[in-house]
């Protein structure tokens, strides 16, 4: 069917290993565990800076470069869905608010 060397097989085996015993580590203790208040208080903003972390480069950069102009669709999607957030504080109103300025400049204008 497919030729499968040792190494791959042995590579395949490691990391299924790794996957179960760092799974199942927490079920390996009777006592309930807990984190620390400082590491529960940080995972608070991990969503946020996830999200910040895919989103921002996609606003600023272009092929790799910060955008040049002031003429690119995706900044003024971004004022209009940040006035929405921050007048309504809804999110389905900010995805709405941000593509009807987007899809314009973009479509529209070719910006």
């Amino acid at each position: 069917m497919f030729d499968l060397d040792p190494w791959t097989l042995l590579t395949i085996v490691a990391l299924g290993a790794v996957t179960v015993i760092t799974r199942g580590f927490f079920f390996l203790s009777d006592k309930p565990w807990t984190l620390p208040h400082w590491a529960q208080r940080g995972l608070q903003y991990a969503p946020i800076a996830a999200l910040s972390a895919v989103v921002v480069p996609e606003v600023v950069m272009s092929q790799g470069e910060l955008i040049q102009t002031w003429q690119d669709a995706r900044l003024f999607a971004v004022a209009a869905g940040l006035s929405w957030f921050a007048w309504r504080r809804g999110v389905l109103g900010t995805i709405v608010a941000g593509m009807a300025v987007y899809l314009p400049l973009k479509v529209g204008l070719g910006w």
